[in-house]
């Protein structure tokens, strides 16, 4: 598996995953909406953590820098 984020996506997807899983917190975990941003800060928080986004992938787009050979 490739890596497909760059670090700066990297640190936007950390900032969202915290304030989604606040606000989640914020209006009731329980709630329909609760638990969709503590999904998406799930989702952001892992795609964070290990650099690759499959949507990323299947749009053909990647954030990291190209390497320089």
């Amino acid at each position: 598996m490739n890596t497909n984020v760059g670090s700066s996506d990297r640190i936007i997807r950390l900032v969202v995953a915290v304030v989604a899983a606040v606000v989640a917190f914020m209006v009731g975990a329980g709630s329909v909406l609760g638990i969709l941003l503590l999904v998406v800060a799930a989702v952001m928080l892992v795609t964070a953590a290990v650099g690759f986004c499959p949507l990323y992938r299947v749009f053909g787009v990647s954030t990291c820098r190209p390497r320089v050979h």
